[in-house]
């Protein structure tokens, strides 16, 4: 797939028209709007070319004709002739420096016009030899700020945001089984667990025919070249950028094989620590007893049972006290995607989305949601086209219009995605916070606060009696952007003390809070909701990364308020 490709020229076309004449501010985020779009997309572009043409591809959200026939041309040439000219111009890889944090894509033009940086390899070499300090509105501190970004992103290279990677194996694994080549496949690994970031793949099948099953596996369209290559083992290079092991277990080992490659190293080792007290011997191969004959092996769940305990999903496996509690049988029972009723962090075209409200509701409406919360941005975000209170007043009615239309088909609820601003008021008066059914704020800017100041700025802005929810609590953007400094014990007893609630933001770059925070917060006996922070309608079914993040967390669909219906939803933001 060149999805990801693409999707990264369009954002360096961005960058560069934006250094040109920042002026095209349509023209920026058209192409922004596209990138986002095509990077998103679970089908190959290429594939959508070949079904309906360019047709096809301008009924992508976002995608015009004019970006239709960039795409359309890259598909069938490898080049984009508008890239190359304004590469030729620039020759700097935005797309690597401004992952860097601080180093937005006017101070990546700055180090190229005047220290001649063109990649990371240069950003390293100018931090080495100390000459950004000396250029005007930098700095030491900046410098030093700049160095920590570089280590950061060069840490974070080893691995992979759970979003990118979770769509790819379901991908292989859909494959797998449609070549009728084997008759089982399973996920296994950190992204069973539904863990953040990931380091690589693990996938399991059962195959009669597991040389022809070797030949197929590295073959298929996603791999860029084999590593190794087995009669029941295959390590890949995926196109993505991550390694996959694709492993043949026989039918009686599948079972043992599940657990042993799906818990953490800790997990694994105090459950084969209860086997051997329990008198049975546990590894990859199987469940044996005492006279070495396998007891069970086919289905993981009766290993645990056999054990004598629970059975702990997933993604609890990772140590933090779910075997004490497998083997008292008293694990939480956790939320389950199936239990969410509705989305209450979404945006529309009225900001930053784009899609208009009522396909927004539409697409809910398709996922089975009894309600959506519309929350678009506040005027302080002017670079996601917030809003001020005249353009407020105008959304609200529109909300109106389209809840009149729709006639009870979903109910879209009103809100704002409301800033929190430095002094933990909020960018919008009473005036509009009272027009809203309930008030979604969030910290988008002066992110360099120390942490005292940070932590009183959020507990000021939960102890106003003006908040009903605290989106994305951290404000960290995974890879890119660390969490801003908070006492969160202060800001959990806060929110505890004035009823609000805590958000997990299920977009993959957030996953915010995350799951030790998600159990921090759980001991306060706080309510949470489970978002996804929508810009567009395809982003609705991430919904499943921010249930994995809360079953992570252990939160049980009582814990979750938007796993209750319109109803009970309403009349819990009117008291």
């Amino acid at each position: 797939m060149e999805n990801k490709k693409i999707g990264e020229i369009f954002d360096e076309i961005a960058d560069i028209i934006e250094i040109e004449d920042s002026k095209r501010i349509f023209e920026i985020r058209a192409y922004r709007k596209a990138a986002l779009t095509v990077s998103e997309l679970q089908e190959d572009v290429a594939d959508i070319l070949r079904k309906k043409g360019i047709d096809g591809l301008m009924e992508l959200p976002g995608v015009g004709k004019g970006l239709a026939e960039k795409i359309k041309e890259y598909v069938e040439t490898g080049r984009m002739r508008k890239y190359e000219e304004l590469k030729r111009k620039y020759p700097i890889d935005f797309t690597g420096l401004t992952k860097v944090r601080g180093l937005g894509s006017k101070k990546a033009f700055r180090l190229y016009n005047e220290l001649g940086v063109r990649n990371m390899k240069d950003l390293k070499a100018v931090l080495k030899k100390k000459k950004i300090r000396g250029l005007e509105g930098f700095g030491e501190k900046s410098e030093e700020a700049l160095g920590k970004g570089v280590e950061s992103v060069e840490a974070a290279s080893s691995r992979m945001l759970l979003g990118t990677a979770l769509p790819e194996a379901e991908s292989i694994i859909r494959k797998l089984l449609e070549s009728r080549l084997v008759e089982r496949a399973e996920l296994a690994g950190s992204s069973r667990r539904m863990k953040e970031t990931v380091g690589d793949l693990d996938i399991l099948v059962i195959s009669e025919k597991p040389e022809k099953a070797m030949d197929f596996a590295t073959k298929i369209e996603e791999v860029e070249s084999v590593m190794l290559k087995g009669q029941t083992k295959s390590t890949v290079w995926l196109k993505i950028g991550l390694s996959c092991d694709i492993r043949v277990v026989p039918r009686e080992s599948f079972g043992a094989a599940m657990q042993y490659f799906i818990g953490n190293k800790d997990h694994n080792v105090k459950v084969r620590q209860i086997a051997i007290r329990e008198g049975y011997k546990l590894n990859e191969y199987g469940l044996f007893d005492k006279k070495g004959k396998i007891v069970e092996s086919e289905n993981e769940g009766e290993i645990y049972k056999i054990l004598g305990m629970g059975y702990p999903v997933p993604e609890m496996r990772e140590n933090r006290g779910e075997i004490e509690l497998a083997m008292q049988h008293k694990l939480p029972v956790p939320v389950s995607l199936k239990d969410i009723k509705g989305d209450l962090h979404v945006h529309s075209a009225n900001s930053d989305g784009a899609n208009t409200i009522e396909e927004m509701a539409e697409a809910a409406i398709a996922l089975g949601y009894g309600y959506i919360g519309i929350t678009d941005h506040s005027k302080s975000e002017y670079v996601a086209n917030g809003m001020d209170e005249t353009r407020f007043k105008k959304y609200v009615k529109e909300i109106d219009r389209v809840n009149d239309k729709l006639d009870g088909r979903i109910r879209i609820f009103k809100s704002a995605e409301t800033d929190i601003l430095r002094d933990g008021s909020l960018d919008f008066g009473k005036a509009a916070l009272k027009d809203m059914d309930y008030v979604l704020a969030s910290i988008h800017t002066s992110l360099n606060m120390d942490k005292d100041s940070m932590t009183k700025r959020m507990v000021k802005c939960i102890e106003s009696g003006d908040v009903d929810i605290i989106g994305h609590p951290t404000d960290r953007i995974i890879h890119q952007r660390d969490p801003i400094p908070l006492d969160l014990d202060r800001v959990f007893q806060a929110a505890k003390d004035n009823d609000v609630v805590m958000e997990i933001d299920g977009y993959p770059e957030r996953l915010d809070l995350n799951d030790e925070n998600i159990m921090k917060a759980r001991e306060y006996g706080l309510k949470f909701a489970i978002d996804t922070d929508s810009h567009r309608t395809q982003h609705l079914r991430l919904m499943r990364f921010g249930v994995g993040t809360a079953r992570r967390g252990w939160l049980t669909k009582d814990d979750v308020i938007n796993t209750s219906g319109v109803g009970k939803i309403a009349k819990m933001f009117r008291d």
